[in-house]
């Protein structure tokens, strides 16, 4: 993704931008719906009249489960604002684990699966003129955005190394360290731009298009600029005709859209997307 460095292409929201612990918050205020859509689950289905080496049981299959498939299971009621911690019944992030065997992941925060974005995208591009010319937000204080990567060195062998083993180790260690730093300030080095100061996450803006997120394997290959891999899904993606908004808040574990009524009523219909409508002044609970 090529990065943009004018900020300025993300002024129009920030000034429609809410409480930060509501969904105007997330994605903006003043749209005539949102859409809130909860993340997927992992779910293991394991033997447990068996453990391998490292203590575990051997995996039988895994799948993808909504959240609705745990409330039946819990009892609890779904509804637009529900929590993770009210349908598992757990207040850490531990998986949850059924007697017939199934153990499931608690929901990824900020991390849209890139299976359902490309659901999505069919709703999206219907609801912009503007499909090929996109903004994406990322947010800057990922470890691999900050050349935050580090090393770590260790002694393999039988004995302690000789003193002429600990020479040659030592100058091999600078040798990779000095390397190392020049790699990840080469890593800041080209991602400096100007960031886009949402409220509480400054954000690294690129441009895309609807098509290259329609193909759930579009990370395999893409770049934050000429040099990152990128391992993230944006924070926040909006069309240049302003139509509609998608964020997922690194700490949320589900992803709001808002829009047009018909785009989000689009989204509430589609079998793909486990989705509730939601007020912008308000947040899970």
């Amino acid at each position: 993704m090529d990065l943009i460095g004018d900020p300025g292409r993300g002024s129009w929201l920030l000034a429609r931008a809410g409480d930060a612990a509501q969904v105007g918050g997330i994605a903006g205020t003043g749209f005539e719906a949102h859409a809130r859509i909860l993340h997927p689950l992992t779910a293991v289905l394991e033997d447990r009249t068996t453990i391998d080496e490292h203590g575990d049981h051997l995996e039988l299959d895994e799948v993808r489960w909504r959240w609705a498939d745990v409330a039946a299971r819990t009892g609890t009621t779904m509804r637009p604002l529900v929590t993770w911690s009210a349908v598992s019944g757990r207040d850490d992030e531990s998986d949850v684990s059924f007697p017939d065997g199934w153990r499931v992941s608690p929901p990824e925060e900020g991390w849209f699966d890139p299976v359902v974005l490309a659901a999505l995208t069919d709703h999206l591009t219907r609801a912009t003129s503007t499909p090929g010319d996109l903004v994406a937000g990322f947010w800057d204080g990922r470890s691999d955005f900050i050349g935050g990567s580090t090393l770590g060195f260790g002694w393999q062998g039988d004995e302690a190394p000789t003193a002429e083993e600990r020479d040659e180790l030592r100058g091999w260690m600078a040798e990779r360290t000095a390397s190392h730093r020049r790699e990840q300030d080469a890593v800041v080095a080209s991602l400096s731009v100007p960031r886009f100061a949402w409220p509480g996450r400054d954000l690294i803006l690129a441009a895309t298009d609807l098509s290259t997120l329609a193909d759930p394997t579009w990370l395999d290959h893409a770049r934050l600029g000429p040099l990152v891999p990128l391992l993230h899904t944006p924070q926040m993606l909006w069309p240049e005709d302003r139509a509609w908004v998608m964020a997922s808040e690194i700490d949320w574990d589900s992803t709001i859209v808002a829009g047009s009524r018909s785009l989000v009523d689009g989204v509430l219909a589609d079998e793909r997307l486990e989705a509730f409508e939601v007020d912008e002044d308000s947040g899970p609970s």
